[in-house]
């Protein structure tokens, strides 16, 4: 029974994760606003919202943005030894961002009105940082977890970038450019995205030579 739940675990949460994003997604089809985006976005702007902590949280919102993915990519191409690692690293952020893309193209949802402290442009729903950080970083997670002996190093390392993931949401709550639904299905759908890929993609990447 035990090995039985720990084969089928992984599945759960994917079955989990995407019945909660679909249920999100027909919630807001429309641009539909729920009354958790504008709770949390009432008081984001009550309570968070200043000049010290602004200027932070756009600089971690680019952590999820596309020119410093661009950088990430580029550097795991030249910087992996394992070039069956690198390359999985890259085609998990293409694929990534090419479903993000789609999905934004069939909710077609509108981003927030109320205030924005930065520019976006584009659909809202998922939002593509929460997304592509979720599945970028989340990769590097598991990489780092299979990979890296040191245990003290290793758990560092993903806890550093567990709370990065975390912080690029928020900042895109605080910043006014997403709804909190966008950036919880964002996390949703690529947490069970992860699961898929990397069933997928393990016997290819770490195949004995």
């Amino acid at each position: 029974m035990q090995v039985f739940q720990k084969k089928n675990i992984k599945w759960v949460i994917v079955l989990v994760c995407i019945s909660i994003f679909v249920y999100l997604m027909q919630a807001v089809w429309g641009s539909h606003v729920l009354p958790i985006d504008t709770s949390v976005y009432n008081f984001a702007i009550k309570h968070f919202i200043s000049d010290t902590l602004t200027p932070i949280m756009i600089v971690i919102t680019q952590f999820g943005g596309t020119i410093l993915m661009i950088v990430w990519a580029i550097a795991s191409l030249v910087l992996i030894t394992n070039k069956r690692i690198a390359v999985s690293v890259v085609s998990n952020l293409v694929l990534i961002a090419l479903l993000n893309n789609i999905l934004k193209l069939i909710v077609r949802r509108a981003r927030p009105t109320g205030f924005r402290l930065i520019t976006e442009t584009g659909y809202s729903f998922p939002s593509g940082h929460s997304m592509v950080s979720m599945a970028f970083y989340g990769y590097l997670i598991y990489l780092i977890y299979k990979n890296v002996r040191n245990k003290k190093l290793r758990w560092t390392l993903m806890t550093c970038f567990s709370l990065l993931i975390i912080i690029i949401g928020l900042s895109r709550i605080y910043l006014g450019v997403h709804y909190t639904s966008d950036v919880f299905a964002g996390f949703l759908f690529s947490l069970g995205y992860l699961v898929v890929y990397i069933k997928l993609t393990d016997p290819i990447v770490f195949q004995k030579k």
